[in-house]
């Protein structure tokens, strides 16, 4: 399907925004001492529901070996544990650990502030803005095969 060049402009004002606000986001990150792919490790983990690696993987929508990377530190750093999978004592699964958890809800307290450039925008702006980021997302969901 053919791009229109408002949604090309629009694309790549997101990408604007996101990248100059990417100083903010890894001062963040070196704060709690974690990596983007810790952060988003711990964020793809739930309390309380240990995750097989394979399945994190799925998530970051990277190769299972780099999992196992992140969690060597993760696991190093007393943020997650390994434990054997209930159904298959050779998978092993991440849990997160107490630690893990708070780690978990800095990291989304921090990063829900958003950046200066949308932070500065009317109320009512900040209100489109998110009805139709709402719907591109709610479309995006529908062609996503699950």
């Amino acid at each position: 399907m053919p791009t229109s060049d408002a949604a090309q402009e629009a694309w790549g004002l997101f990408w604007r925004i996101f990248s100059e606000d990417k100083p903010r986001r890894s001062q963040i990150l070196a704060e709690l001492e974690i990596t983007p792919m810790q952060a988003q490790a711990l964020q793809g983990l739930e309390p309380g529901v240990p995750l097989p690696m394979s399945a994190l993987a799925g998530a970051l929508y990277c190769d299972p070996s780099n999992v196992t990377g992140v969690a060597d530190r993760l696991e190093s750093a007393g943020l997650v544990e390994r434990r054997p999978a209930a159904h298959d004592r050779r998978v092993k699964a991440l849990l997160l650990t107490d630690e893990g958890e708070r780690a978990r809800e800095r990291i989304r307290t921090s990063m829900s502030v958003p950046p200066p450039a949308l932070a500065a925008l009317p109320d009512e702006d900040a209100q489109a803005l998110c009805a139709i980021l709402r719907r591109a997302v709610e479309a995006e969901a529908a062609t996503t095969p699950r």
